[in-house]
């Protein structure tokens, strides 16, 4: 009879206790919240949170058709979205994310209040979120990513053109955000955000431009020290740097690195000309600032130096800082010295020995500084990308010994040239009218980017042409016709010096009217080539180039006719005009060959205005000709 009622005593308890489990199952925070989470859920569909331009750019949706629902978001990661379909769905991926943050089976790092912290401070603005119906999660590694990246106020950083990176060859854009520092710290101690390509190091370059122009690699925003950046554009690529302070608020930079942490690793597609590293970046400052339209203008391209000048239309720029590059601060020493000093500098970059030879010892003590000062930069230039010598490195060390034993002396004042974002528009428009094969034309032209030895230089590299999708159209009484259209067209010819050793060189394919027997025909081909460039007097570029040229025409005896040739010239700056001297050739086989000259003079009317007049003759193996151009060039 005991045993009986021990027993039953014991089903009592069994039956109690999972009572108690199931009414603590029903009364968990997810069950009990769920008619406070469907009220939120209707508050947000009843204000439209879903249609909201900060909902909108948190999640970086396109809006293909607001009225539809028509919506795709530009990040390609399912992490980044609560909803299955939220990719697509802006509405789904709202109701999901509202309650997503009331889930009580998540927990810590992984919770969505630790995830989307932008997310829930924008919603609990519009909602109102009962503080006392949310879970309480530790977002531990957000804390601590926060302490690190402790920053009040964000600055966008410019590094210069770089014509020996594809990827780099318009510029590049970064946002600095900037620590809550006292004036003795520097802003190497910042972090630098920027946007890039996750590329395959086994790509060769063809691969490489290809899959960027097709967006065949993911892009991520990675957050890095801004003293590596300095280091990597500055001293290694030799890259002036351009710092534009943004009135951005600690209040809009606080929420701008909220939502760069819900970004964390998430995947973007990548298109070298659009969904790039300055488009990003934008998109990034719209979030801080809501309002403010950034990216609108970007449909085509977002070409970096654009994209400066759309932060400065929207009046975010609050002042403008030029650091120079390793090599623009030697060329700066190396320009206030004559021949016997710079011959100098030399020597001593090789025997410290030198400076105890009379040349150098009858200088005074300021030209001695700045001749060891000159001496010790240029063996750190020459040293840039090298493996550490370390007989270079130890005269280095000795140099810097021997600078430091003379008076600390004024910063240097470098004449800062004109800022990228005051240089003319990246595209340009042109009305011509002209002469060739005794035939008047008129011609209109279209350039999808970006700028001409004969440009006017102001804002850019001098000697360096990148242009890509030039177009161009002739008429003349007879028809209209393509005559040319360049696929891509780069040119350096930077100087060498006793200094400075570049390369000059020269890359262009498309398609190209050539008279070839007795048509004049439109053959395609690819050209290119390499040599020197030297000053003659100031201004002035003079050059000479070895070219190959490979050419399909259809009166030609193969489908791809390999020819060579020469590329010479003398390129001059008058300050509001250049003009440019050519002389080019190339050889094929069966004695067919050709020869141009030409005269090209660009006159500046304003910074996006100008004329240009070109005058050519060309001898070709079966006809001779003149061509006379007038054209009215405008960028915008």
């Amino acid at each position: 009879m005991q045993s009986i009622c021990i027993k039953n005593l014991c089903l009592k308890f069994v039956f109690f206790f999972f009572l108690c489990i199931s009414f603590l199952c029903f009364a968990s925070p997810g069950y009990a919240n769920s008619d406070y989470i469907e009220s939120l859920q209707q508050s947000a569909i009843d204000q439209k949170l879903w249609q909201k331009k900060e909902w909108i750019n948190l999640l970086h949706y396109d809006v293909i058709d607001q009225e539809d629902e028509q919506y795709i978001s530009q990040v390609d990661d399912n992490r980044f979205f609560n909803a299955k379909d939220g990719k697509t769905s802006s509405k789904a991926e709202l109701l999901k994310t509202i309650s997503a943050f009331f889930d009580a089976n998540a927990s810590g790092d992984n919770h969505a209040l630790c995830r989307f912290i932008a997310r829930f401070d924008w919603l609990n603005k519009q909602l109102s979120f009962n503080q006392e119906k949310l879970p309480v999660v530790h977002c531990k590694l957000y804390k601590e990513w926060r302490e690190q990246v402790d920053a009040d106020h964000i600055t966008m950083v410019f590094p210069a053109y770089h014509l020996n990176s594809p990827s780099s060859m318009f510029g590049h854009t970064l946002l600095r955000v900037d620590k809550k520092f006292g004036n003795n710290q520097s802003d190497w101690l910042s972090y630098s955000i920027s946007f890039g390509a996750e590329t395959n190091t086994d790509d060769n370059s063809i691969f490489y431009a290809f899959k960027g122009l097709a967006g065949g690699y993911p892009g991520v925003f990675i957050v890095t020290p801004y003293f590596k950046k300095i280091q990597e554009y500055n001293r290694i690529e030799n890259r002036d740097i351009w710092e534009y302070p943004l009135n951005i608020t600690a209040e809009e930079t606080h929420r701008m690195l909220q939502h760069l942490w819900e970004l964390k690793e998430m995947n973007f597609d990548y298109f070298f000309f659009d969904e790039n590293c300055s488009y990003r970046l934008l998109e990034l400052l719209e979030v801080a600032r809501p309002g403010i339209e950034l990216t609108d203008d970007f449909e085509l391209t977002a070409i970096p130096v654009d994209t400066v000048r759309a932060i400065e239309r929207a009046n975010l720029i609050q002042s403008i800082s030029y650091r120079p590059s390793q090599a623009t601060a030697l060329q700066h020493l190396l320009n206030g010295m004559n021949e016997e000093e710079k011959a100098l500098v030399l020597e001593l970059a090789e025997d410290l020995n030198a400076t105890e030879s009379k040349n150098f010892k009858k200088l005074d003590a300021a030209q001695q500084h700045k001749i060891i000062d000159a001496a010790y930069k240029y063996i750190r230039y020459q040293q840039t990308g090298e493996a550490r010598d370390p007989v270079l490195a130890k005269h280095s060390y000795q140099l810097l010994k021997k600078l430091n034993s003379y008076p600390a002396s004024k910063p240097p004042i470098y004449n800062t040239p004109t800022s990228p974002e005051l240089s003319h528009n990246s595209r340009r428009l042109s009305f011509s009218v002209g002469e060739r094969l005794k035939q008047g034309y008129g011609e209109l032209s279209y350039k999808f980017s970006f700028h001409d030895l004969e440009d006017n230089e102001h804002g850019f590299l001098r000697g360096a042409q990148i242009n890509m999708g030039n177009i161009q159209l002739r008429a003349n009484r007879h028809d209209t016709k393509l005559h040319q259209f360049d696929v891509i067209d780069i040119f350096s010819i930077t100087p060498r010096t006793d200094f400075f050793q570049p390369l000059s060189w020269r890359v262009y394919t498309g398609w190209e009217r050539q008279p070839t027997g007795l048509k004049d025909q439109l053959v395609s081909h690819v050209t290119g080539g390499a040599g020197v460039s030297y000053e003659l007097w100031q201004d002035s570029q003079v050059y000479g180039l070895a070219m190959l040229r490979l050419e399909h025409n259809n009166d030609m005896n193969n489908s791809i006719e390999p020819g060579i040739g020469l590329l010479t010239g003398l390129l001059h700056h008058f300050g509001s005009s250049t003009a440019h001297i050519e002389l080019s050739g190339e050889q094929f086989k069966d004695d067919i060959y050709r020869v141009r000259s030409s005269y090209t003079h660009n006159f500046v009317i304003s910074t996006d205005h100008s004329l240009k007049l070109t005058a050519r003759r060309e001898w070709h193996s079966s006809i001779r000709f003149s061509e006379l151009n007038l054209s009215y060039q405008y960028y915008f």
